[in-house]
């Protein structure tokens, strides 16, 4: 490897490359007179433009100029660094200069992108920015790097169809997966789907042969009804902290034999069913559950509340009943993460005038694919909860929870059992579309038309987005089926006093107000980011967007990606997707974590703190205030004094900025570099 440390005692020899970016910045920033400005700059000895300098010919000029006016700084006015901040760097220790004597200006983003009404003042704003830089790059220092170990191992969190694709791509080339998951079983929402969009196949035929294969795999543990608590360290070396809730059976024990769910007495009412079923205080959530065995409902078992029963044990013949399992927690070390957590539907109750919660005849579209479903609680036929009649007219709704920032409706005032439905959803209207409604209403008003043919199925819808292979196909076959689709959102439900439901809307296409009344109503609900998704990204460290899904790397180039090396998305989880969508994304995912996890060792960016001994007081402000857990105060001979664990840090500087002793210096990000940056950007030119 090429020297990391240069002779720092030399003068500065900076050289300058603005950047055209086509016309991303040369349409607006005047590229010229912005490189002529950097000219008389001190400590420049060439300045150049590229039209792009990220290109091979621009990265070669680059090089060739280190070596001919033996440069030892390089400022590069182009886009964000968080672009292309890594390809300089590479290409400056591939020319034999340490990588972090590269500065940036962001003259496309902080300049053309947010003036592009007025070129004087982005051209202007552009060579303050060159200059600032530059004043910056002549006090830049060399920096070197350390290594950290690397563990073979990764961790999926998140069970669905996305964690368990990417689960089963990692295990496929022999890398320890732990599959992390909530639900006593994985398999997510997609396992309570009865058919999948535009193929019409059976939901569970698809996953139930992955979720088996998951189970057989020697290469994958799966870790169900178990919860991620806490996450330290950093790329390569992760630990994490797994809470495994107790089942009070023992899963190696159980066969599945389900004696002891018959003989229990207790009944609840049945979650996976969305509530319109029962099921046994001892259960197994679905037939094709992986683990195949039973769990007990620690809030309803009669022995577990009330200290008797114990009816299933004693049917239990291979005495896998144990009720003295406790919670514990795990602590498992890997070198990768990705981050598989799904979604959660929204709750149509956060909008009281579509009566869901309170008319019973008014149900989801999650609902309705368990009422569908074969093994849901009407065994297939589609039956209104109201009065377990057979709807004859059936009206669906688009868009409920989603592309609509209104209140819901703060009139309203109801008392709704918190048990009914889900558990919900945010209940707050999204301003952005989820996706896949308009498919999973298209697949359903098909499925009414397939098993009642008489039936009469009307679709309220704002736009139609139907973008996927074989979608547009799909819609237009509904719609020659008999399927009535309606341009226009009702406002309002009322329920009649047979329980049918009266739906008024403006038809958009004809002008005419449609007064209508339907045996069943079904409401699109939109997706929304997992419940505990909040705190599980401040566990995390990650980012979330506005719409409140976690935030990728970079939106085109590191979709899969996150801020944080070494975690990754796979799903649901960073925005709305369909079952292939999210399957693609797992296996990226993977392929990156892959990736990460093959290399013996990994590089980690020296831009944590210098800690000056005799300055600091050892008040613990710093450590409080890191959020990536980078600091110790630890007693020593001298008293208390802050450490830096470098490989945990990311260079963030909060430690830094609130050391009120001034004892914390931030390699790459030192005072007088930053003072020079803001001096020279407010001279007066």
């Amino acid at each position: 490897m090429l020297s990391m440390l240069q002779d720092t005692g030399k003068e500065p020899r900076i050289g300058v490359y603005v950047c055209h970016c086509g016309l991303n910045i040369a349409g607006v920033v005047d590229v010229e007179a912005v490189r002529e400005s950097a000219r008389f700059l001190e400590g420049v000895v060439v300045v150049r433009d590229n039209r792009y300098t990220c290109s091979e010919v621009g990265q070669k000029g680059i090089a060739d100029d280190i070596r001919e006016f033996k440069l030892n700084r390089v400022v590069v006015a182009s886009c964000s660094p968080r672009l292309h901040e890594k390809t300089f760097r590479t290409l400056l220790e591939k020319s034999g200069l340490n990588p972090h004597l590269l500065e940036m200006a962001n003259i496309r983003e902080h300049c053309s992108w947010v003036h592009y009404d007025n070129h004087e003042a982005a051209t202007g704003k552009a060579k303050d920015l060159v200059r600032s830089s530059v004043a910056r790059a002549r006090l830049l220092q060399p920096l070197a790097r350390t290594k950290g170990r690397v563990l073979p191992e990764v961790m999926v969190i998140g069970g669905g169809v996305a964690g368990i694709s990417a689960a089963l791509y990692l295990g496929g080339m022999g890398i320890k997966t732990y599959l992390v998951e909530k639900e006593p079983s994985i398999g997510g929402h997609m396992a309570m789907l009865d058919k999948t969009f535009p193929t019409l196949d059976c939901s569970l035929c698809i996953l139930s042969p992955k979720m088996v294969e998951v189970a057989e795999c020697e290469n994958i543990k799966i870790l169900s009804y178990s919860e991620v608590e806490k996450v330290e360290g950093q790329v390569g070396d992760f630990r994490v902290q797994v809470r495994r809730k107790p089942r009070y059976v023992n899963e190696e024990k159980c066969v599945g034999c389900g004696d002891c769910a018959e003989k229990c007495p207790v009944k609840v009412k049945d979650e996976f069913n969305r509530n319109m079923g029962t099921r046994k205080a001892i259960y197994i959530p679905f037939p094709q559950a992986i683990p195949p065995a039973y769990v007990i409902d620690e809030h309803n078992c009669r022995y577990l509340t009330q200290g008797k029963c114990k009816i299933c044990q004693a049917v239990c013949e291979r005495g896998a009943i144990e009720y003295d399992q406790t919670s514990y927690v795990e602590t498992i070390e890997v070198g990768a993460i990705i981050v598989a957590t799904g979604f959660q539907p929204y709750d149509p109750r956060g909008l009281p005038q579509y009566g869901y919660g309170r008319f019973p005849n008014v149900i989801t579209s999650l609902d309705f694919e368990r009422l569908i479903c074969a093994d849901g609680p009407t065994y297939g036929k589609l039956k209104r909860p109201g009065d377990s009649t057979v709807p004859k007219r059936v009206a669906f709704i688009q868009c409920v929870g989603s592309r609509n920032k209104a209140s819901g409706g703060a009139e309203y005032k109801i008392d709704i059992d918190e048990e009914m439905g889900s558990s919900a959803g945010s209940r707050d209207p999204k301003a952005y579309c989820s996706r896949v409604c308009c498919m999973i209403t298209a697949k359903q008003a098909f499925m009414v038309k397939e098993k009642y043919p008489d039936a009469e199925v009307y679709v309220y819808y704002i736009d139609m987005r139907t973008a996927g292979k074989g979608f547009e196909e799909f819609y237009q076959r509904g719609r020659h089926e008999g399927i009535v689709f309606l341009r226009g959102k009702p406002g309002e439900i009322e329920e009649k006093e047979d329980g049918c439901l009266r739906v008024v809307s403006e038809d958009l296409d004809s002008g005419c107000i449609l007064d209508l009344v339907f045996d069943m109503v079904v409401l699109a609900q939109g997706l929304t980011p997992p419940e505990g998704l909040v705190e599980f990204a401040q566990k995390m460290n990650l980012s979330r967007s506005e719409d409140g899904f976690l935030m990728e790397g970079h939106p085109k180039l590191r979709p899969a990606e996150t801020a944080i090396d070494g975690i990754y998305l796979a799903g649901c989880v960073q925005f709305p997707k369909d079952i292939p969508d999210s399957v693609a994304q797992a296996g990226a995912a993977a392929a990156a974590a892959a990736v990460m996890c093959s290399k013996e060792s990994i590089e980690i960016d020296p831009l944590g703190p210098v800690i000056d001994d005799k300055l600091c007081i050892g008040c613990k402000l710093c450590e409080m205030l890191c959020p990536y857990g980078a600091i110790k105060v630890e007693l020593t001979d001298k008293g208390p004094k802050a450490k830096s664990i470098e490989v945990a840090c990311k260079g963030c500087g909060v430690c830094g900025a609130s050391c009120s002793t001034k004892a914390i210096t931030m390699k790459h990000y030192t005072d007088s570099q930053l003072t020079a940056q803001a001096k020279a950007i407010l001279e007066v030119v």
